[in-house]
């Protein structure tokens, strides 16, 4: 009876591992647990180090700070079928010496968001426009060392890019956002925001050449203005979402088309923002009506 039951029994490391547990387990597992689970024997570990090896995704957003530089290293020194990279929260230790490795092996990459990794240079850049020529998504938020060559190199290798993000480089100016839309023409999403440098050039050059744009983001791009609004309005008919807070030279003239379209605007009209500073003078927001 014993023996019977013994045989019986199945182990979880007794299942396949490439054919059940990678693809049908692992997979669901947050990053962290997977770390986790490396520690418990020398069977996970290496079983970890065949889903690591294997995996198509690997985010880093919600444990990097806590991830030593070497560890980063080990877990993907195999990997060669990445598609999502995301290193977003890994400001404090990833450099170009850790990075530039995983980039050169992984030539099928899709998706990279580097956003606020202030301690990758250029080089970084480069190695992915020149690497992954499949590249649709690309976060760079807060890397103030992009460059208009950099960017260049980006778009004349990354025709295919969809969705970028530079909000806050503040070394680009113009001429690179301009040479960008030429060549990036089915972008659908693009953060320029917090940027002085732009100007209605970048913004219509944008529009007229990205003419499958859903979102856009000026936030903070105080040189904008209506000109640009309007052009974004006749060459853009897909547009969904556009953000102009503080872009204190758009007015309501060049949104109110936007508006009609159903556009999502973060900028309330004139008259609902001043029953709101009305609600907060006195209290109450009063009735007035809009039909007359």
């Amino acid at each position: 009876m014993d023996e019977e039951a013994q045989m019986q029994t199945c182990h979880l490391l007794d299942l396949p591992w490439e054919d059940v547990l990678v693809p049908h387990i692992l997979c669901f597992l947050p990053l962290q647990h997977l770390v986790s689970l490396q520690r418990v024997s020398m069977q996970f570990h290496s079983l970890i180090q065949v889903y690591l090896t294997n995996c198509r995704t690997f985010d880093l957003s919600s444990i990097g700070p806590s991830v030593p530089k070497e560890a980063f290293c080990s877990m993907l020194k195999d990997n060669k079928v990445l598609h999502s990279l995301c290193l977003s929260s890994c400001s404090e230790w990833v450099t170009d010496k850790e990075l530039l490795p995983v980039i050169g092996q992984n030539q099928h990459l899709q998706r990279v968001d580097m956003s606020s990794c202030v301690g990758l240079t250029r080089h970084s850049l480069v190695a992915v426009s020149l690497s992954c020529m499949h590249l649709q998504h690309l976060g760079l938020a807060h890397c103030e060392w992009v460059d208009s060559l950099s960017l260049r190199s980006l778009a004349d290798h990354c025709g295919g890019l969809q969705s970028i993000n530079i909000t806050a480089c503040r070394q680009l100016k113009d001429d690179a956002i301009c040479y960008m839309a030429k060549k990036c023409l089915k972008l659908r999403s693009l953060s320029l925001a917090v940027n002085a440098n732009v100007t209605d050039e970048s913004v219509e050059e944008v529009a007229k050449n990205c003419r499958g744009l859903e979102q856009l983001d000026l936030t903070g791009c105080l040189r904008v203005r209506n000109q640009s609004i309007r052009t974004l309005a006749e060459y853009c008919p897909k547009l969904l979402s556009l953000k102009v807070n503080h872009c204190h030279n758009v007015t309501e003239s060049s949104l109110d088309p936007l508006r009609k379209r159903n556009v999502v605007i973060d900028v309330e009209p004139p008259l609902q923002r001043a029953l709101v500073l009305l609600q907060d003078v006195l209290g109450f927001a009063p009735f007035i009506n809009l039909q007359i």
